[in-house]
Protein backbone atom coordinates (compact mmCIF):
# COMPACT_ATOMS: atom_id res chain seq x y z
CA UNK A 1 0.00 0.00 0.00
CA UNK A 2 1.39 3.61 -0.76
CA UNK A 3 2.72 5.44 1.83
CA UNK A 4 0.42 8.15 1.43
CA UNK A 5 -2.65 5.91 1.70
CA UNK A 6 -1.44 4.17 4.58
CA UNK A 7 -0.71 7.79 6.66
CA UNK A 8 -4.61 9.11 5.22
CA UNK A 9 -6.12 5.65 7.00
CA UNK A 10 -4.75 6.05 10.07
CA UNK A 11 -4.89 9.46 10.18
CA UNK A 12 -8.53 9.32 10.01
CA UNK A 13 -8.60 6.12 12.66
CA UNK A 14 -6.83 8.07 15.01
CA UNK A 15 -8.65 11.40 14.68
CA UNK A 16 -11.78 9.41 15.35
CA UNK A 17 -9.80 7.44 18.40
CA UNK A 18 -9.24 10.68 20.19
CA UNK A 19 -13.03 11.49 20.16
CA UNK A 20 -13.63 8.43 21.82
CA UNK A 21 -11.20 7.66 24.49
CA UNK A 22 -12.49 8.47 27.87
CA UNK A 23 -9.38 9.76 29.16
CA UNK A 24 -9.69 12.46 26.08
CA UNK A 25 -13.32 13.07 26.07
CA UNK A 26 -13.39 13.54 30.14
CA UNK A 27 -11.09 16.39 29.88
CA UNK A 28 -13.63 19.16 29.12
CA UNK A 29 -12.75 19.61 25.23
CA UNK A 30 -15.31 18.88 22.42
CA UNK A 31 -14.51 16.29 19.95
CA UNK A 32 -13.61 19.12 17.15
CA UNK A 33 -10.93 20.60 19.84
CA UNK A 34 -9.70 17.66 21.06
CA UNK A 35 -9.36 16.21 17.06
CA UNK A 36 -7.48 19.60 15.81
CA UNK A 37 -4.96 19.82 18.59
CA UNK A 38 -4.53 15.73 17.69
CA UNK A 39 -4.00 16.84 14.65
CA UNK A 40 -1.95 20.19 15.21
CA UNK A 41 0.48 17.84 16.59
CA UNK A 42 0.63 15.75 13.96
CA UNK A 43 1.82 18.81 11.82
CA UNK A 44 4.41 19.68 13.97
CA UNK A 45 5.77 16.21 13.91
CA UNK A 46 5.96 16.17 10.06
CA UNK A 47 7.64 19.30 10.36
CA UNK A 48 9.70 17.97 12.79
CA UNK A 49 11.03 15.47 10.68
CA UNK A 50 10.67 17.64 7.43
CA UNK A 51 13.64 19.82 9.25
CA UNK A 52 15.33 16.44 10.16
CA UNK A 53 15.79 16.03 6.07
CA UNK A 54 15.83 19.45 4.40
CA UNK A 55 17.77 21.58 7.38
CA UNK A 56 19.58 18.98 9.22
CA UNK A 57 22.85 19.51 8.91
CA UNK A 58 22.49 23.40 9.06
CA UNK A 59 20.37 22.68 12.58
CA UNK A 60 21.89 19.40 14.06
CA UNK A 61 18.51 17.94 13.87
CA UNK A 62 19.40 14.49 12.33
CA UNK A 63 18.60 12.50 15.33
CA UNK A 64 15.01 11.68 14.52
CA UNK A 65 16.27 10.06 11.60
CA UNK A 66 18.97 8.08 13.14
CA UNK A 67 16.19 6.81 15.72
CA UNK A 68 14.35 5.52 12.68
CA UNK A 69 17.24 3.94 11.10
CA UNK A 70 17.97 2.12 14.37
CA UNK A 71 14.04 1.39 14.45
CA UNK A 72 14.30 -0.61 11.46
CA UNK A 73 16.66 -2.84 12.43
CA UNK A 74 14.94 -3.80 15.93
CA UNK A 75 11.99 -4.21 13.75
CA UNK A 76 13.62 -6.68 11.04
CA UNK A 77 14.84 -8.53 13.99
CA UNK A 78 11.69 -7.99 15.51
CA UNK A 79 10.73 -10.18 12.35
CA UNK A 80 13.21 -12.87 12.39
CA UNK A 81 14.96 -13.42 15.63
CA UNK A 82 12.30 -12.40 18.77
CA UNK A 83 14.16 -13.65 21.40
CA UNK A 84 17.38 -11.46 20.58
CA UNK A 85 15.02 -8.41 20.13
CA UNK A 86 14.00 -8.78 23.55
CA UNK A 87 16.94 -9.78 25.05
CA UNK A 88 19.78 -7.20 23.63
CA UNK A 89 17.30 -4.45 25.77
CA UNK A 90 18.81 -6.27 28.99
CA UNK A 91 21.99 -6.98 27.75
CA UNK A 92 24.91 -5.29 29.83
CA UNK A 93 28.31 -5.36 28.43
CA UNK A 94 30.24 -2.81 30.79
CA UNK A 95 32.56 -4.07 33.55
CA UNK A 96 30.92 -1.41 35.53
CA UNK A 97 27.26 -3.07 35.49
CA UNK A 98 24.54 -0.71 36.84
CA UNK A 99 26.92 1.60 38.76
CA UNK A 100 27.19 3.81 36.54
CA UNK A 101 23.78 5.91 36.42
CA UNK A 102 24.76 9.32 35.67
CA UNK A 103 27.28 8.99 32.97
CA UNK A 104 27.00 9.50 29.14
CA UNK A 105 29.91 6.98 27.77
CA UNK A 106 30.42 3.13 28.97
CA UNK A 107 27.25 3.14 30.95
CA UNK A 108 23.96 1.06 30.42
CA UNK A 109 21.56 3.55 31.59
CA UNK A 110 22.44 5.97 28.95
CA UNK A 111 22.23 3.28 26.29
CA UNK A 112 18.77 2.39 27.85
CA UNK A 113 16.97 5.47 27.11
CA UNK A 114 17.96 5.37 23.25
CA UNK A 115 17.61 1.46 23.02
CA UNK A 116 13.94 2.07 24.98
CA UNK A 117 12.84 4.63 22.59
CA UNK A 118 14.45 2.99 19.36
CA UNK A 119 11.98 -0.22 20.76
CA UNK A 120 8.95 1.58 20.75
CA UNK A 121 9.52 2.98 17.09
CA UNK A 122 10.30 -0.40 16.11
CA UNK A 123 6.59 -1.45 17.50
CA UNK A 124 4.84 1.28 15.25
CA UNK A 125 6.80 0.12 12.27
CA UNK A 126 4.70 -3.46 12.49
CA UNK A 127 1.69 -0.73 11.88
CA UNK A 128 3.61 1.80 9.70
CA UNK A 129 5.39 -0.54 7.36
CA UNK A 130 8.37 1.09 8.70
CA UNK A 131 6.94 4.69 7.12
CA UNK A 132 8.39 7.46 9.51
CA UNK A 133 5.52 10.00 8.74
CA UNK A 134 2.98 7.09 9.71
CA UNK A 135 4.98 6.83 12.57
CA UNK A 136 4.43 10.37 13.65
CA UNK A 137 0.53 9.52 14.08
CA UNK A 138 1.49 7.07 16.12
CA UNK A 139 3.62 9.26 18.50
CA UNK A 140 1.08 12.14 18.67
CA UNK A 141 -1.26 10.15 19.70
CA UNK A 142 0.35 8.67 22.83
CA UNK A 143 2.11 11.64 23.23
CA UNK A 144 -1.21 13.51 23.28
CA UNK A 145 -2.01 11.38 26.68
CA UNK A 146 0.76 13.60 28.45
CA UNK A 147 -1.24 17.17 27.31
CA UNK A 148 -4.65 15.87 28.20
CA UNK A 149 -3.28 14.83 31.97
CA UNK A 150 -2.01 18.24 32.66
CA UNK A 151 -4.17 19.87 31.03
CA UNK A 152 -7.27 18.12 32.88
CA UNK A 153 -5.26 18.96 36.23
CA UNK A 154 -4.75 22.42 35.53
CA UNK A 155 -7.95 23.14 34.16
CA UNK A 156 -10.02 21.56 37.35
CA UNK A 157 -7.32 23.46 39.57
CA UNK A 158 -8.40 26.94 37.99
CA UNK A 159 -11.82 26.41 36.03
CA UNK A 160 -13.34 28.63 33.05
CA UNK A 161 -9.64 29.39 31.99
CA UNK A 162 -9.54 26.85 28.78
CA UNK A 163 -8.55 28.91 26.35
CA UNK A 164 -5.73 30.47 28.28
CA UNK A 165 -4.19 26.93 29.24
CA UNK A 166 -5.00 25.67 25.56
CA UNK A 167 -2.86 28.94 24.48
CA UNK A 168 -0.11 28.06 27.01
CA UNK A 169 0.33 24.30 25.67
CA UNK A 170 0.19 24.31 21.87
CA UNK A 171 1.20 27.64 21.32
CA UNK A 172 4.71 27.94 22.58
CA UNK A 173 7.08 26.72 20.06
CA UNK A 174 9.20 24.85 22.03
CA UNK A 175 6.86 22.70 23.57
CA UNK A 176 4.64 21.79 20.79
CA UNK A 177 7.93 21.53 18.12
CA UNK A 178 9.51 19.32 20.39
CA UNK A 179 7.11 17.33 22.68
CA UNK A 180 5.60 16.42 18.54
CA UNK A 181 8.24 15.23 17.02
CA UNK A 182 9.72 11.83 16.99
CA UNK A 183 12.27 11.91 19.70
CA UNK A 184 12.67 11.68 23.47
CA UNK A 185 10.63 14.88 24.97
CA UNK A 186 7.07 13.95 23.83
CA UNK A 187 7.43 10.62 26.28
CA UNK A 188 9.23 12.04 29.11
CA UNK A 189 6.31 15.12 29.61
CA UNK A 190 3.88 12.24 28.98
CA UNK A 191 5.90 10.13 31.65
CA UNK A 192 5.75 13.37 34.05
CA UNK A 193 2.26 14.52 33.21
CA UNK A 194 0.59 10.99 34.13
CA UNK A 195 2.77 11.01 37.72
CA UNK A 196 1.36 14.82 38.39
CA UNK A 197 -2.20 13.44 37.00
CA UNK A 198 -2.22 10.10 39.30
CA UNK A 199 -1.33 12.03 42.43
CA UNK A 200 -3.16 14.95 42.42
CA UNK A 201 -6.98 12.92 41.36
CA UNK A 202 -5.73 10.71 44.36
CA UNK A 203 -5.47 12.83 46.46
CA UNK A 204 -8.89 15.02 45.87
CA UNK A 205 -10.31 11.46 45.39
CA UNK A 206 -8.90 10.39 48.53
CA UNK A 207 -7.74 6.60 47.22
CA UNK A 208 -5.27 5.71 45.09
CA UNK A 209 -7.04 3.48 42.29
CA UNK A 210 -5.52 0.31 40.48
CA UNK A 211 -5.74 2.70 37.45
CA UNK A 212 -4.29 5.60 38.86
CA UNK A 213 -1.13 3.52 40.56
CA UNK A 214 -0.70 2.21 37.42
CA UNK A 215 -0.60 5.45 36.05
CA UNK A 216 1.91 6.58 38.26
CA UNK A 217 4.76 3.87 37.92
CA UNK A 218 4.02 3.78 34.00
CA UNK A 219 4.99 7.64 34.11
CA UNK A 220 7.99 7.40 36.53
CA UNK A 221 9.78 4.45 34.56
CA UNK A 222 9.23 6.16 31.53
CA UNK A 223 11.27 8.84 32.96
CA UNK A 224 13.61 6.67 34.06
CA UNK A 225 14.20 4.81 31.21
CA UNK A 226 13.94 8.24 28.54
CA UNK A 227 16.03 10.24 30.73
CA UNK A 228 17.71 8.91 34.08
CA UNK A 229 18.86 12.42 35.51
CA UNK A 230 15.19 13.72 36.17
CA UNK A 231 13.88 11.00 37.83
CA UNK A 232 16.23 12.03 40.95
CA UNK A 233 14.76 15.48 40.52
CA UNK A 234 11.38 14.28 39.80
CA UNK A 235 11.26 12.17 42.91
CA UNK A 236 11.89 14.54 45.61
CA UNK A 237 9.24 16.86 44.04
CA UNK A 238 6.89 14.53 43.99
CA UNK A 239 7.46 13.08 47.60
CA UNK A 240 7.35 17.43 48.99
CA UNK A 241 3.90 17.43 47.59
CA UNK A 242 2.58 14.83 48.89
CA UNK A 243 3.84 15.93 52.33
CA UNK A 244 2.52 19.45 51.46
CA UNK A 245 -0.93 17.78 50.81
CA UNK A 246 -1.12 16.43 54.21
CA UNK A 247 -0.33 20.24 55.72
CA UNK A 248 -1.56 22.94 52.87
CA UNK A 249 -1.39 25.41 55.12
CA UNK A 250 2.23 24.62 55.41
CA UNK A 251 3.11 24.28 51.65
CA UNK A 252 5.93 27.28 51.57
CA UNK A 253 7.39 26.41 54.66
CA UNK A 254 7.26 22.50 53.80
CA UNK A 255 8.95 22.50 50.37
CA UNK A 256 11.45 25.19 51.76
CA UNK A 257 12.52 23.00 54.17
CA UNK A 258 12.75 19.90 51.94
CA UNK A 259 14.49 21.61 49.15
CA UNK A 260 17.23 22.83 52.04
CA UNK A 261 17.62 19.45 52.94
CA UNK A 262 17.66 18.15 49.22
CA UNK A 263 20.56 20.57 48.29
CA UNK A 264 22.36 19.34 51.97
CA UNK A 265 22.43 15.90 50.54
CA UNK A 266 23.19 16.74 46.77
CA UNK A 267 26.73 17.95 48.40
CA UNK A 268 27.35 15.65 51.10
CA UNK A 269 25.87 12.43 50.29
CA UNK A 270 29.36 11.61 48.42
CA UNK A 271 31.12 11.34 51.93
CA UNK A 272 28.97 8.63 52.19
CA UNK A 273 29.42 6.70 49.04
CA UNK A 274 31.34 7.90 45.85
CA UNK A 275 28.74 6.45 43.75
CA UNK A 276 26.57 9.21 45.40
CA UNK A 277 28.84 12.23 44.53
CA UNK A 278 26.20 14.22 43.00
CA UNK A 279 28.28 17.37 42.68
CA UNK A 280 31.28 15.09 40.73
CA UNK A 281 28.39 13.63 38.42
CA UNK A 282 26.94 17.42 36.94
CA UNK A 283 30.62 18.47 36.68
CA UNK A 284 31.19 14.73 34.72
CA UNK A 285 28.61 15.97 32.65
CA UNK A 286 29.77 19.39 31.98
CA UNK A 287 33.13 17.99 30.39
CA UNK A 288 30.93 15.62 28.14
CA UNK A 289 28.91 18.29 26.46
CA UNK A 290 32.02 20.62 26.53
CA UNK A 291 33.80 18.13 24.01
CA UNK A 292 30.97 18.88 21.63
CA UNK A 293 31.69 21.22 18.98
CA UNK A 294 29.66 23.67 16.44
CA UNK A 295 27.78 27.40 16.21
CA UNK A 296 25.53 25.71 19.17
CA UNK A 297 27.75 25.68 21.58
CA UNK A 298 28.92 28.61 24.13
CA UNK A 299 32.05 28.68 26.21
CA UNK A 300 31.32 28.33 29.76
CA UNK A 301 33.73 28.62 33.02
CA UNK A 302 34.05 25.02 34.43
CA UNK A 303 32.30 23.66 37.03
CA UNK A 304 34.17 22.47 40.43
CA UNK A 305 32.35 19.84 41.80
CA UNK A 306 31.96 21.95 45.30
CA UNK A 307 29.64 24.04 46.82
CA UNK A 308 31.48 26.99 45.84
CA UNK A 309 32.20 25.80 42.43
CA UNK A 310 28.16 25.45 42.27
CA UNK A 311 27.57 29.01 43.68
CA UNK A 312 30.51 30.67 41.47
CA UNK A 313 28.89 29.21 38.60
CA UNK A 314 25.41 29.65 39.43
CA UNK A 315 24.91 33.04 37.76
CA UNK A 316 26.24 31.31 34.31
CA UNK A 317 23.63 28.29 35.23
CA UNK A 318 20.80 30.68 35.01
CA UNK A 319 21.58 32.40 32.19
CA UNK A 320 22.28 29.42 30.43
CA UNK A 321 18.97 27.31 30.83
CA UNK A 322 16.52 30.76 31.63
CA UNK A 323 17.67 33.74 29.26
CA UNK A 324 19.71 31.79 26.45
CA UNK A 325 19.50 32.08 23.45
CA UNK A 326 20.17 35.62 22.97
CA UNK A 327 19.96 37.37 20.22
CA UNK A 328 23.59 37.02 19.39
CA UNK A 329 22.85 33.10 19.64
CA UNK A 330 20.40 32.83 16.45
CA UNK A 331 21.92 31.45 13.53
CA UNK A 332 18.63 30.12 11.92
CA UNK A 333 15.44 29.67 11.56
CA UNK A 334 14.75 27.52 14.81
CA UNK A 335 17.35 29.25 17.18
CA UNK A 336 15.55 32.86 15.97
CA UNK A 337 11.79 31.53 17.22
CA UNK A 338 13.54 29.87 21.15
CA UNK A 339 14.61 33.18 21.19
CA UNK A 340 11.78 35.44 20.73
CA UNK A 341 10.19 32.74 22.93
CA UNK A 342 12.13 32.86 25.79
CA UNK A 343 11.83 36.67 26.05
CA UNK A 344 7.72 36.54 25.38
CA UNK A 345 7.89 34.24 29.17
CA UNK A 346 10.39 36.95 30.56
CA UNK A 347 7.72 39.36 30.27
CA UNK A 348 5.15 37.02 30.77
CA UNK A 349 6.81 37.17 34.15
CA UNK A 350 7.53 40.44 34.50
CA UNK A 351 3.69 40.98 34.18
CA UNK A 352 2.92 38.41 36.54
CA UNK A 353 4.98 39.55 39.05
CA UNK A 354 3.84 43.64 38.32
CA UNK A 355 0.20 42.48 38.34
CA UNK A 356 -1.18 39.09 39.67
CA UNK A 357 -4.40 37.79 40.81
CA UNK A 358 -4.43 36.82 44.72
CA UNK A 359 -4.99 33.45 45.41
CA UNK A 360 -4.71 31.28 42.33
CA UNK A 361 -1.67 29.13 42.83
CA UNK A 362 -1.96 28.23 46.77
CA UNK A 363 -2.50 24.74 46.16
CA UNK A 364 0.75 22.42 46.52
CA UNK A 365 1.01 20.99 43.03
CA UNK A 366 1.94 24.58 41.93
CA UNK A 367 4.56 24.46 43.94
CA UNK A 368 5.85 21.10 43.12
CA UNK A 369 6.17 21.98 39.43
CA UNK A 370 7.84 25.25 40.15
CA UNK A 371 10.64 23.37 42.17
CA UNK A 372 11.08 20.71 39.78
CA UNK A 373 11.25 23.31 37.13
CA UNK A 374 13.97 25.37 38.81
CA UNK A 375 15.73 22.42 39.85
CA UNK A 376 15.74 20.57 36.61
CA UNK A 377 16.70 24.68 34.90
CA UNK A 378 19.30 24.74 37.06
CA UNK A 379 21.13 21.07 36.11
CA UNK A 380 20.71 22.19 32.64
CA UNK A 381 22.48 25.28 32.98
CA UNK A 382 25.73 24.06 35.58
CA UNK A 383 26.22 20.74 33.02
CA UNK A 384 25.10 21.83 29.03
CA UNK A 385 26.81 24.18 26.74
CA UNK A 386 24.77 23.57 23.76
CA UNK A 387 22.26 26.23 23.29
CA UNK A 388 20.05 23.44 20.99
CA UNK A 389 20.16 21.11 23.52
CA UNK A 390 19.08 23.27 26.32
CA UNK A 391 16.00 24.66 24.50
CA UNK A 392 15.11 20.87 23.62
CA UNK A 393 15.73 19.79 27.56
CA UNK A 394 13.50 22.83 28.87
CA UNK A 395 10.67 22.60 26.31
CA UNK A 396 8.85 20.12 28.58
CA UNK A 397 9.43 22.77 31.70
CA UNK A 398 7.27 25.10 29.55
CA UNK A 399 3.43 24.07 30.80
CA UNK A 400 4.51 24.00 34.11
CA UNK A 401 5.78 27.98 34.16
CA UNK A 402 3.54 29.63 31.10
CA UNK A 403 0.56 28.16 31.99
CA UNK A 404 0.13 29.90 35.62
CA UNK A 405 1.97 33.16 34.07
CA UNK A 406 -0.56 33.57 31.40
CA UNK A 407 -3.61 32.05 33.52
CA UNK A 408 -2.85 34.24 36.84
CA UNK A 409 -1.47 37.99 35.28
CA UNK A 410 -4.34 40.03 35.98
CA UNK A 411 -4.91 40.91 32.36
CA UNK A 412 -8.31 42.88 33.26
CA UNK A 413 -5.49 45.67 35.03
CA UNK A 414 -3.65 45.71 31.68
CA UNK A 415 -6.78 46.45 29.56
CA UNK A 416 -7.86 49.02 31.98
CA UNK A 417 -4.27 50.53 31.75
CA UNK A 418 -4.28 50.33 28.03
CA UNK A 419 -7.81 51.12 26.86
CA UNK A 420 -9.18 53.04 29.89
CA UNK A 421 -12.36 52.16 31.72
CA UNK A 422 -14.54 50.19 29.56
CA UNK A 423 -18.28 51.16 29.30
Amino acid sequence: MPEYLLFAGYLFLFSWLVTRVKFFTRCGLSKSQLVIIFLLKVLAGIFYGWIGIYYGGHAKMWDTWIFHRFSMYEYELLLTDPREYLGNLFRNSYDEGLTRFFESEGSYWNDLKGSIFIKLLSVFNVFSLGHYYVNVIFYSFLSLFGIVGFFRVVTDLIPGRKLLILSALLLAPSFLYWTSGIHKEGMIFTGIALCLYSIYFAHKEKRFTAGKITALITGLLMVLTLRNFLIVLLVPALLTWVTANRFPAKTKQIFAGSYLLYILFFFTAGSISPKLDFPAAVANKQQEFLKRTGRATVAVQLLEPTAAGFLKNSGQAISLSMLRPYPTDVHNLLSLVSAAEINLLLLLLILFLWKREKGLFSDPFWYCCLFFAISVLLSIGYSNNNIGAIVRYRSILVPMLAVPLLTGTDWAYYKRKLFGKSN
